[in-house]
């Protein structure tokens, strides 16, 4: 009983630090200190500039421009338009298509003077864009806001070394399409020696620095000396390289100019959503961002020279106020220093107990039950809430996503519980491996055949088997886990350096506690006295492991991804989860009882609504003039609720499932939900093709100021010289294969020419998206509270198909 008491102790210390460690900062007051950095300050923009949704093109984002350029001329920036044409390839669509993205944009771009008017200048940057149906309070009007906000702070210091630019890009919802024709076509782009970059993917938590350029050695260095409460880690750079998001950040990097890209990712469910309201926007991340960025930005502007390029470093925020960082290549000394705490374990352990070969392979082996079992477990949870996967899918659960943690957290420990009482008492090989081939089986209830739950199932089972036929000893089980974590260290250390910590970290932890117990054998008045250091130790350690456990579960359809954590917490509670015969029943009701717990509230999340008027479920009814039918249709690319049951059916017709191939924005798939509707007036979507003297080919499509236009084209015969708007791309340029643009705020539209080998045609998908319901067709009905308009909902769109020759 005293080892269980002792693991609730050291759990609920960590709970405590972790939570500690996440809280946001209480936002300072509008009449804070004029040096300091003030969220209530910031708000006051924020709250001017996000009332309403204001995507790129809109009367809303002109006002928006406009009360930038008088904040920014009050602060002494003398700001400027740069007006621009701006495309960029973005990489593929799902269905494999080229993506080009593409509009007219309007940076506001200002400068607060240095001293020195040739030195590279810091830029902060902020995008001033919402997405479309998001008044995007967060995502960036907060960025905007907290930039502006440290503007007015630096000035207090009198004037920097260098400038201090200010870049407030548009059209980044749009494709990253202010950056690109910021740092592509403006003079003032070569100005730029350093840029920090201001984001948002939620509505609230701590704002985490998570991304940075190559050569990163100088940079976090002077994070590291100068950011108050800093959150960041190297394993988010990382990560980040791997992932399809970008930010304006992306843009900048590929110039190769040196940076910091921050963030607030909580309170997901506001991301992107009509819910990024100004009172749902917790103050406290406006303030953490401000309050983290400004010592580094105005140690940038007043320095004399910019950070200079170093070898990437390894880092990692400690209890929410420390960051730790060493050059990638020092962590192996940390290995090594690992393997002497290891090894001093071991010694100190076989002055008590034998420390077995066999011992160290079944520790070993239930690290990789642990992986297995613990990934079999978190998917069977994730699959039993009921909720889909994707974004919109899964929003659910980010209404609600601090039960969804308590429950993956809870089973995560009771796998932790079950496999250390099978280690110990190494017997009963039947239950186990049955309970992992049902909770195999048991996933595919949750919506279908599930091959990859079953073969965890499999995995755990066997493992089972193999690993439960004899019971091992304590150290012996214990130093054969922290050798697995050891191996898996130095891996990481070979392939990839600065992000070996997230097992090295643990693991010295782990080794530390091991050193100072001998492996759990110790035992005297002395062995108690270290016991209780490594449990603070431990209850530390166990912190930071929930703070990752807490990252990982952020990514909800990849469910499996904190079974790393599980892992991670088992070598720091190993012995604390120990048990002899007399603790045994109280461990493995335990274990049972967390399992069940995790499974109940994944249940409960399932057969309960998680929608309230704070988190509105999502509705998206379009106005749809198939010009391909010449009939028109009300469209629901969600699963219509009672609502948009009504909405659909208002003009008498009956729901059925229905593809349009122009409505590649709804990312739906092929069918949505579809009735017919009154005809309607519409606009003309004229898509012609001509052939000029010279050989060359026109097709233009038309466009619209505000609202955008998607185009899917696939030539049947070999072309070359592609131009789109004037501009050289490398599309279409294999006959039979799509090519997707996405043109937004271009009244002119696009016009594509090419030069083809010898006749053929070009087959046109084509949407026109105008963001208003039809005059002519009858008002939407009032929407509930717990539902919200998403994206383009209430929009008209035109769309058809052609088939052009030349």
């Amino acid at each position: 009983m005293g080892r269980f008491l002792a693991l609730t102790a050291c759990v609920i210390a960590a709970f405590v630090l972790f939570f500690g460690a996440t809280r946001t900062p209480a936002p300072r007051p509008a009449g804070a200190p004029a040096a300091e950095f003030s969220a209530g300050r910031a708000m006051v923009d924020i709250a001017a500039m996000a009332a309403v949704p204001h995507p790129l093109g809109s009367p809303a984002h002109a006002r928006v421009r406009d009360y930038l350029i008088e904040r920014m001329t009050a602060l002494g920036l003398s700001p400027q338009i740069q007006r621009a044409h701006s495309q960029r390839i973005a990489g593929k669509t799902p269905a494999g298509s080229s993506l080009l993205l593409g509009g007219d944009v309007e940076n506001v771009v200002g400068v607060l003077p240095g001293r020195s008017r040739i030195a590279p200048a810091v830029v902060l940057m902020a995008h001033s864009d919402s997405v479309y149906g998001s008044p995007g309070a967060a995502d960036d009007t907060a960025g905007v806001a907290a930039a502006l906000e440290m503007v007015r702070a630096i000035r207090t210091r009198g004037a920097p070394a260098r400038d201090v630019m200010v870049v407030f890009t548009d059209g980044e919802e749009a494709g990253l399409l202010g950056a690109n024709a910021f740092f592509g076509q403006s003079p003032l782009a070569a100005h730029a020696g350093f840029v920090v970059n201001l984001e948002s993917r939620g509505g609230g938590g701590r704002a985490i620095m998570f991304q940075t350029g190559a050569d990163n050695g100088g940079t976090i260095d002077l994070y590291r000396r100068t950011a108050v409460t800093p959150e960041a880690t190297s394993l988010t750079s990382y990560i980040y390289k791997l992932l399809p998001n970008d930010t304006d950040f992306t843009v900048s990097l590929a110039k190769g100019l040196p940076g910091l890209n921050y963030a607030f990712i909580g309170r997901q469910f506001d991301y992107h959503s009509p819910s990024s309201t100004v009172a749902a926007l917790d103050e406290g991340s406006v303030q953490h961002m401000g309050q983290q960025a400004l010592p580094t930005v105005e140690a940038l502007a007043f320095d004399p020279t910019l950070p200079e390029r170093a070898p990437d470093m390894t880092y990692g925020s400690v209890l929410g106020n420390h960051l730790i960082a060493y050059p990638a290549q020092a962590g192996w000394l940390l290995l090594a220093g690992i393997a002497v705490l290891i090894v001093l374990a071991g010694l100190r352990a076989r002055r008590h107990e034998p420390v077995g070969a066999l011992d160290m392979l079944q520790g070993a082996g239930a690290g990789l039950l642990l992986l297995v079992a613990g990934a079999l477990v978190l998917h069977l949870l994730r699959h039993a809430t009921g909720y889909g996967f994707g974004f919109v899918n899964g929003r659910g659960l980010l209404a609600r996503f601090d039960t969804f943690e308590i429950a993956m957290a809870c089973a995560g420990l009771g796998v932790i519980f079950q496999v250390v009482a099978g280690v110990a008492r190494g017997k009963g090989l039947i239950v186990p491996a049955l309970a992992a081939l049902l909770a195999g089986l048991a996933a595919s209830l949750f919506g279908g055949f599930d091959l990859v739950a079953l073969g965890l199932g499999v995995g755990a089972a066997v493992l089972s088997v193999i690993l439960f036929r004899r019971p091992a000893s304590l150290a012996g089980s214990w130093i054969g886990l922290m050798i697995l974590a050891l191996i898996a260290a130095t891996v990481l250390q070979i392939a990839a350096p600065t992000i070996a910590m997230v097992v090295a970290w643990p693991l010295a932890v782990a080794a530390l506690c091991a050193a100072l117990n001998g492996a759990g054998t110790a035992d005297g008045l002395l062995a108690f006295v270290t016991r209780l250091i490594a449990w603070v130790i431990a209850a530390i350690g166990l912190a930071w492991v929930l703070g990752l456990f807490h990252s990982l579960l952020q990514g909800l359809d990849l469910p499996e991804a904190p079974a790393i954590t599980i892992l991670l917490a088992a070598l720091i509670v190993w012995p604390m989860a120990w048990h002899g015969e007399p603790e045994h029943q109280t461990h493995s009701t335990a274990g049972n009882l967390l399992i069940v717990v995790g499974l109940g509230l994944a249940l409960w999340l399932s057969a309960t609504s998680p929608w309230t008027a704070r988190h509105p479920r999502v509705a998206m009814p379009l106005y749809v003039i198939d010009n391909d039918s010449g009939r028109d249709w009300r469209v629901s690319p969600f699963a219509p609720d009672y609502w948009v049951k009504d909405v659909l059916m208002a003009d008498g017709g009956a729901i059925e499932r229905k593809g349009f191939p122009g409505l590649a924005f709804t990312r739906s798939g092929e069918k949505t939900w579809a009735a017919p509707a009154r005809k309607v007036s519409a606009p003309a979507v004229a898509i012609t093709l001509t052939r000029g003297a010279d050989g060359a080919v026109t097709l233009h499509a038309p466009g619209a100021a505000e609202g955008l236009l998607e185009l899917q084209l696939r030539p049947s015969a070999v072309v070359s010289d592609v131009r789109i708007n004037g501009t050289p791309e490398p599309v279409l340029g294999k006959p039979g294969q799509w090519t997707h643009i996405v043109w937004q705020a271009a009244p002119d539209g696009v016009t594509a020419t090419f030069r083809p080998a010898g006749p053929g045609e070009m087959d046109v998908r084509y949407a026109l998206v105008v963001p208003h319901w039809p005059d002519q067709a009858a008002l939407l009905p009032p929407m509930p509270l717990t539902i919200m308009p998403w994206h383009l909902a209430g929009s008209t769109v035109v769309t058809g198909t052609r088939k052009l020759n030349w």
